[in-house]
């Protein structure tokens, strides 16, 4: 398989990169990691006339705590999120998901940025950025903004960014104490995309036996991640126990309308997510409990 053709242009700074594509307008590719677009181009799924590399602006590397939140940069490639010890200490979530994220060579090529902005449906981190209430920064040669995770993420493969607009940095959230956190998947090898997968975020009253708060973020049960409000609704002030797990697998399932394809049927992904629902919130309630103890 070749790519159609293209003409190729890398930048020396960000403002140079947002000046080509405010020019180019919607046919020009940003190119960060390459492990979805190359194979869409290989595939003549996509045809951009422009490929725009990212990859020697230094300026959009890097990983920081600034204002309650870790902020990853959008050329952060994913082992260096993998290997982060403050992504470790303060978002245990992203670092426990990252794992699941391809292959050793997938991840140690493949970008933040890149995986937020191609908007995959059954990807990890669009996942854990919509459980963590994480935003997005897009530039553009109009300025900057902030999107929040589920405006951001509409469809299959369909963002909120504009055709000149640049994923600049991705921020999410530190958590509150007694907060426990806990990644679920199911795939049919070690590295390929989810069948289902849950984030679960659990924050526990004083009592700590008590729920506070729960978040529940699915992906692979829909055109994008799916922030299961109705199960997070229903967890709250419910004890911290095997019934009220049990009870968010009921509602899980019927609040979620996942589609079937080739690789799972609705039904399985249907009760899968269930299942993992109800392990995943048990698992990020226990280590809330084990972080009290601490």
């Amino acid at each position: 398989m070749k790519p159609p053709r293209f003409r190729y242009y890398v930048p020396h700074s960000v403002e140079e990169a947002l000046a080509v594509l405010a020019e180019a307008a919607e046919e020009a590719k940003p190119l960060a990691g390459g492990q979805s677009l190359i194979p869409m181009l290989n595939m003549r799924l996509v045809r951009p006339s422009l490929l725009v590399d990212l990859n020697g602006l230094q300026e959009l590397s890097g990983i920081e705590l600034s204002d309650g939140a870790i902020v990853v940069r959008a050329m952060t490639r994913h082992r260096a999120v993998e290997q982060s010890p403050v992504v470790a200490e303060h978002a245990p979530l992203l670092a426990e998901a990252i794992r699941w994220v391809g292959h050793l060579p997938i991840r140690t090529r493949g970008t933040i940025g890149g995986s937020v902005a191609h908007a995959d449906p059954a990807a990890e981190l669009p996942g854990v950025l919509v459980a963590l209430e994480g935003m997005v920064q897009l530039r553009s040669q109009r300025g900057h903004r902030l999107v929040s995770a589920e405006d951001f993420f509409i469809d299959l493969l369909t963002t909120a960014a504009e055709p000149d607009e640049l994923v600049t940095e991705v921020r999410f959230p530190l958590l509150p104490a007694g907060t426990g956190t806990a990644w679920l998947e199911v795939a049919r090898r070690h590295g390929d995309y989810a069948l289902v997968g849950v984030g679960a975020v659990v924050s526990l009253a004083e009592d700590f036996t008590t729920i506070a708060e729960a978040r529940v973020s699915l992906i692979g049960v829909g055109g994008r991640p799916v922030r299961a409000r109705l199960t997070e609704s229903a967890l709250r002030g419910q004890p911290a126990a095997a019934e009220s797990w049990r009870a968010a697998a009921a509602t899980v399932r019927r609040e979620i309308d996942p589609a079937g394809d080739i690789h799972a049927s609705a039904e399985y992904r249907r009760y899968v997510a269930g299942v993992l629902t109800e392990r995943a919130l048990a698992l990020a309630a226990e280590r809330a409990q084990e972080g009290a103890r601490r």
